[in-house]
Formats: structure tokens, sequence, C-alpha cells
């Protein structure tokens, strides 16, 4: 079975590259593609700009979206993405250093499958990234999945 994508909406590069190792550090193996704000994501996802001709039916397995970022915030990209029926069951998480209650309560509003406050520290984040492996890309069977029958994990996780 192919490598399935994780999407990083991060524009901070500090914190995509924690993320990054966290999610090396849980054993997911996943080719994960980093979008620097919201209008880069939706062009992956919608395969426009650098991604015009990206099989856009190739869709990522999870999104994980930061709220505050230049060009278009993260609750406007979580409403674009549950607008369009061709991603309305795409797996969302928000993970973000909001402490806002406005924040979390807009974006279950918004329809995101999760809100994680970013931790503080690496160790904290490497722990939030292993409850996401489980939840989201090992458990998680999306509609589309069940709806083809599919009973495997579709995680690329290293056998040790």
């Amino acid at each position: 079975m192919e490598n399935r994508i994780i999407l990083l909406v991060e524009d901070s590069d500090d914190d995509a590259t924690l993320t990054l190792h966290a999610i090396k550090k849980n054993n997911i193996l996943n080719d994960v593609i980093v979008a620097k704000d919201g209008e880069e994501a939706l062009d992956y996802l919608f395969g426009k700009g650098k991604y015009t001709g990206r099989d856009i039916n190739q869709k990522p397995e999870l999104v994980l979206l930061d709220l505050r970022m230049p060009k278009m915030d993260g609750t406007e990209v979580l409403h674009r993405i549950r607008a369009d029926h061709r991603t309305t069951d795409l797996p969302v998480v928000v993970l973000t250093s909001s402490k806002e209650d406005r924040d979390r309560v807009e974006s279950y509003q918004l329809g995101v499958n999760s809100y994680i406050q970013k931790p503080v520290g690496f160790d904290g984040l490497v722990e939030a990234v292993k409850q996401l492996k489980l939840c989201w890309l090992v458990l998680n069977k999306a509609p589309s999945e069940v709806c083809r029958g599919l009973g495997q994990s579709t995680l690329a996780e290293s056998r040790e």
C-alpha cells in the first residue's frame, strides 16, 4: 500500500521542525507535506498554484492545522475544507498554541475533528503526537475507507 500523506499547516519554521521531529520520534513514516500558510494548504488540497496538476483524489490521511497564520488563518482554511464536497470528510486536527476558548469553540463549530493546544516542551509534543497517531492514524477509519471495505490501517509505521 502506498505511503499516505499528512498535511502539516504551520507558518512557524521552528514549530514545523519540532512537529516533524515528534512525528519521527513516534515512528510515523507517512510522508509529511508542510504548507507555510492557509493559502498554500488549500492550493495543495485543491491542486492549484504550485500544486497544479497534483492528483487531488490523493487526499491526505490527516491535516494538522495551526490557527494563527499569515494570508489566511486556520479557521478560514477549516471552513473551506468543510464547505467543499471533496474534502468535507477529511480528518482535521487543530494543533495550535492558542489558549483562547473562542478559538476552540469556533473550530468545533466549523467541524474540526480534534483540537489540541500545543504543549510547551518537546516531550509534551512527542506525547501529543503519540496520541494523534493512535487516534487518527491507527484507529480512525475515514468514511471512504469504510465504504470501500478496507480493513487495514493506512499508517506507514516501522516494524520493530
